[in-house]
């Protein structure tokens, strides 16, 4: 649910808001998952918190902890925050690029989470960065929603609101870095960087406009909730854009296809694909790509499980 365009490690003051439970902001981010607002923790829940978790074309050098930035301006009781802070170094300090310092709390129902998740495994950092269920995954599955409602607190004192994921959490200080969105897959990017592999160019300069531009598009006419009318001519255009190309923005896949795939397999009403032929065959291609298949059980035809605990 949260949303900016950053560069560096400072922090802004966050923006509150509170949307409903289950849903998507502006800004980036799915609020009310696996926790209730208002639930605290015990104390010694709340002195654990700096411990490492414990839980079952056509689209337009790391800082002391009480040197690192804190958001100002907690606002009022119950209301989500949004965190901007970035990974990197610079000028304001920040959080250091360190190997296997950070986790990101994701959920299955969240088509922002679906979108890193898929983009940690295309970037080749599933042995980097730790990928945690916020709530129940499975009756009986792991919930690590304990332990992001510790980090909620240890960044905001007394924290009761929603707990908004995607979350990348810091394990050093136990602290939520940021649940923005696209700041968390700017990162993610600058992480596979500097681990010297070989990966995809998801965001190439020369298409970073038309990801935005796309990214805005599905966020707004791409979803359960939008008209259907607006939603009808939305995927009439992309089913056409697929007519041509592999993939929307051409022959290479890009984060774009990250973002429409998760969009795609997150329209609930039956049948909503059925009058698209080139996007049916794309939801089925790209849900069979390693990176991709395992994700959600959501994935027309494609039988797979929801998002799991790596």
């Amino acid at each position: 649910m949260p949303e900016t365009l950053s560069h560096a490690s400072s922090t802004s003051t966050p923006r509150t808001g509170t949307p409903e439970p289950g849903t998507t902001d502006p800004t980036g981010a799915c609020s009310g998952v696996g926790d209730t607002p208002g639930t605290q923790s015990s104390p010694a829940e709340s002195a654990d918190a700096g411990a490492p978790a414990r839980c079952a074309s056509s689209f337009r050098a790391a800082a002391p902890l009480d040197a690192l930035p804190r958001p100002r301006g907690a606002g009022s009781a119950g209301a989500q925050q949004h965190v901007h802070n970035r990974i990197g170094v610079g000028l304001a300090g920040g959080f250091y690029p360190a190997p296997h310092r950070y986790q990101l709390y994701l959920s299955p129902d969240c088509p922002r989470s679906l979108r890193v998740a898929v983009t940690v495994d295309l970037l080749g950092l599933g042995d980097f960065v730790a990928t945690l269920p916020a709530g129940p995954v499975a009756p009986g599955g792991p919930d690590c929603s304990a332990s992001l409602r510790r980090a909620y607190e240890a960044t905001w004192h007394h924290y009761d609101g929603p707990l908004a994921v995607p979350a990348l959490c810091d394990r050093w200080t136990g602290r939520v870095v940021s649940n923005h969105t696209p700041d968390i897959l700017r990162d993610l990017a600058g992480l596979a960087d500097r681990t010297g592999a070989q990966v995809p160019a998801l965001r190439p300069p020369a298409h970073a406009a038309d990801i935005d531009a796309l990214r805005e598009l599905l966020d707004t006419e791409v979803t359960p909730d939008a008209r259907p009318g607006r939603r009808s001519a939305a995927l009439d255009r992309l089913n056409g854009q697929l007519a041509s190309s592999p993939y929307v923005l051409g022959h290479e896949m890009s984060a774009a296809d990250v973002d429409l795939w998760a969009a795609l397999v997150h329209l609930d009403a039956p049948g909503a694909l059925a009058p698209y032929e080139h996007l049916r065959g794309y939801v089925r291609r790209l849900g069979a790509h390693p990176a991709f298949r395992g994700k959600t059980s959501r994935s027309e035809g494609a039988g797979v499980a929801p998002l799991r605990r790596r």
